[in-house]
């Protein structure tokens, strides 16, 4: 049962507002949306190492990460890939109030599960980067083999195959991942941060 009524937020001492002053940078989530194998965490991985380089305070969120740990009791059903969106979505928030860059790399394959944690946060804190990549090329790719096991129907629901993905609307940033290199989307991203006042 939940007793919400009984958890009181106490406010930090620290503000986020201190905390990006100290980081010389702003808060964000920049969500890495797509299909397995479209280069979502590659992409994720080298804008945290080019933010590094810069003397930015970012973090990686990955799927694979995340079910080890926070969401290792999850499935993927629908209601369990809702319900590990939630809960990466809750973290990324914690991590947006601690003026860190955070870079979530996950499927959610969603479109409302998306929607809702842009939802929790200012508009300026969101940040969608839909990697888009043609299905075929994903299977092309299958570093991890699991498009194969799931043409042989070894996974059930594997999105893209026999459960759907459900397209951002209006990402604030479009990463063909077949027809350019991690390098020139690390540049898309990091312009796309400058523009919205993210980094200097």
């Amino acid at each position: 049962m939940k007793h919400t009524n009984d958890i009181v937020w106490t406010p930090a001492a620290v503000t986020r507002e201190q905390r990006e002053r100290l980081n010389r940078h702003r808060g964000v989530i920049v969500w890495f949306t797509g299909l397995s194998g479209a280069g979502k965490s590659t992409l994720a991985h080298a804008v945290e190492e080019a933010l590094h380089r810069r003397g930015c305070h970012s973090f990686v969120l990955d799927g694979d990460h995340v079910r080890r740990g926070l969401c290792a009791d999850l499935g993927f059903s629908d209601a369990d890939r809702t319900e590990n969106i939630r809960r990466v979505g809750e973290m990324a928030r914690l991590f947006l109030e601690a003026g860190v860059i955070t870079l979530s790399a996950f499927i959610s394959p969603f479109r409302q599960d998306r929607e809702r944690v842009r939802s929790w946060v200012p508009p300026a804190d969101f940040l969608e980067v839909h990697c888009r990549c043609p299905l075929a090329i994903c299977e092309q790719r299958d570093v991890k083999g699991l498009y194969r096991r799931a043409r042989a129907g070894e996974i059930p629901a594997f999105t893209g195959i026999s459960s759907p993905y459900e397209e951002p609307d209006r990402p604030e940033l479009l990463v063909e991942t077949d027809a350019c290199t991690v390098d020139e989307g690390v540049a898309m991203v990091l312009r796309l941060l400058v523009a919205q006042g993210v980094i200097p």
